[in-house]
């Protein structure tokens, strides 16, 4: 069912900024500065009205057992669903096999984390190598083989323990929709795909986004801002009829990822644009 949902990202500096780490990095300490903690996120993502959330890995401060648990008990006890952890590092496309080796079992314990705070589904980047253009065809390119067998191995590793993993149109590896579409048929239905509408810019971003919506379990939804920080609400318009039009029907997750501007916070523009996007959702303000 399509719903309104978001993103901590979009939260980002409520919650500290903390910063990206990956595999073989400790978790970074609590920042002071942050307003809210994670687990506070999910009653006041209830109060706001937005019952679908994501986390991004990086928004953890922990991964000890009773603080999953918490974490777990935060987001039931306010009737939020967790959809899925975003997990923002780790390469299965390196080209050292050692290293491409090392990515994965860090990205396998994020799956377990995944599972164990109660997420159905966990974004795993599908590459951070280039796929050049060149005269092999796509399937057979050896970046998007390794795209697809680290994401088909991650699929059945998750599966095992109740999680569906899922990729997205992020990151040099999924750059074109072609490279995410040719991923996705070597990966033979056991991988979903989270659609970025920010991702893909230039004069064929409306072809690439319409390449790539119909298969799409989740979107990132994002407006368009000007340098004074007012979103483009017709382009955002736009996208959303354009997703609804492929069939959607997933969790529309709000994304705000730009500067903010004079008196009005993260939670001013997420509900500017829950207010745009609501009418494309079936789920109504539910």
């Amino acid at each position: 069912m399509s719903r309104i949902s978001t993103s901590s990202w979009s939260l980002h500096r409520a919650l500290g900024c903390p910063p990206l780490f990956g595999p073989g990095q400790p978790f970074p300490s609590p920042s002071a500065d942050a307003a809210i903690s994670l687990l506070e996120l999910p009653s006041a993502l209830a109060q706001a009205g937005i019952h679908t959330l994501e986390i991004v890995h990086f928004h953890f401060p922990s991964a000890d057992a009773a603080y999953i648990a918490e974490l777990k008990a935060a987001i039931e006890d306010a009737g939020v669903e967790l959809f899925s952890v975003l997990i923002d590092a780790g390469d299965i496309t390196h080209p050292a096999p050692a290293m491409r080796a090392q990515e994965m079992a860090w990205l396998r314990s994020w799956l377990d984390i995944s599972a164990q705070c109660g997420a159905t589904h966990a974004r795993v980047v599908g590459g951070y190598q280039p796929v050049e253009r060149n005269h092999v065809p796509l399937p057979d390119h050896p970046v998007v083989q390794r795209s697809a067998h680290g994401l088909r191995q991650l699929a059945e590793y998750g599966a095992a323990i109740g999680l569906q993993v899922i990729t997205e149109n992020f990151r040099e590896t999924t750059s074109r929709a072609d490279q995410v579409l040719a991923i996705l048929e070597l990966c033979e239905g056991r991988v979903g795909l989270c659609a970025d509408f920010g991702n893909y810019r230039g004069d064929d971003r409306y072809s690439e986004l319409a390449a790539i919506f119909p298969k799409a379990d989740s979107a990132h939804v994002k407006a368009l801002y000007d340098a004074s920080g007012n979103p483009d609400e017709d382009e955002f318009r736009h996208a959303l009829r354009m997703l609804t039009a492929a069939g959607f029907d997933g969790p529309m997750s709000l994304i705000f990822d730009t500067a903010l501007h004079g008196n009005r916070s993260e939670w001013d523009n997420l509900a500017q644009m829950r207010a745009v996007a609501t009418p494309f959702c079936n789920a109504g303000f539910a």
